[in-house]
């Protein structure tokens, strides 16, 4: 569990590190293009298509430590109404769904990711970027997501049978 711990500590320090950085490029990409124009009356058109291409890069890897602080996306009306025990199964039953469904995505993703790779395939905007590596963000941020419900799935059951 240890382990687990410090290897999902480290990933959530580096996925929001790069969560920074790839705001700051698109913020910047797109004031820098606003410039372009304003100045030059012409723009690059790679400054407008960058910040598109990020955006993979920007949520899938963030969904496990969203997941894990409780920022995700969720609906909690049921949970200020049960028991302590109801809670801790619901958030097991949560986890575990967030678990498997990152398995399944991981796998896909990876697919996907080898897929694009194999064809060699370059988008089609000013700068050559690989189409698979616009695609790697998902088998990452999928496998992250996994690490951090397996995580949560096994605070769960320590919550329920220390209880």
């Amino acid at each position: 569990m240890k382990l687990l711990r410090a290897v999902n500590s480290v990933l959530a320090s580096a996925t929001l590190t790069l969560a920074i950085i790839i705001i700051f490029i698109m913020v910047a990409a797109l004031f820098l293009s606003a410039t372009t124009r304003f100045i030059t009356g012409t723009g690059f058109a790679w400054f407008i298509e960058l910040p598109p291409v990020l955006v993979s890069w920007l949520v899938f890897p963030l969904l496990g430590p969203l997941l894990k602080k409780g920022q995700h996306i969720k609906v909690d009306f049921l949970t200020p109404l049960v028991s302590r025990k109801v809670k801790n199964i619901l958030f097991l039953i949560v986890n575990l769904v967030a678990f498997i469904s990152a398995c399944v995505f991981f796998k896909a993703g990876l697919d996907a990711t080898l897929m694009y790779y194999n064809l060699g395939q370059v988008m089609e905007i000013e700068i050559s970027i690989p189409i698979w590596w616009m695609f790697l963000a998902f088998p990452v941020g999928f496998l992250i997501l996994a690490l951090a419900s397996l995580e949560l799935m096994f605070d769960n059951i320590s919550d329920l049978f220390n209880r």
